[in-house]
């Protein structure tokens, strides 16, 4: 029974809290900073997509040339 006349008594005073410092333009401006934070986000996703696609690339065609390399030295003279 304390634990909850404590959670509403904490309850009411992060409301009176909110209401004392702006509200709804105080959640107005913490969401402009996420929205940009997403968007920025959104660019670093899209660079990290389009660098392991080069790097793959590079991998792929570094193994082939490895290997290529190595069956013509393993491979016994005729």
């Amino acid at each position: 029974m304390i634990k909850f006349i404590m959670g509403v008594i904490v309850g009411i005073l992060i409301f009176f809290l909110f209401i004392y410092f702006g509200g709804g333009k105080t959640v107005k401006k913490v969401a402009e900073g996420l929205t940009d934070a997403g968007k920025k986000m959104e660019v670093i996703e899209q660079i990290i997509k389009k660098e392991k696609g080069e790097v793959e690339k590079d991998v792929k065609r570094k193994t082939l040339k490895e290997d290529k390399g190595a069956t013509k030295k393993t491979e016994a003279p005729r």
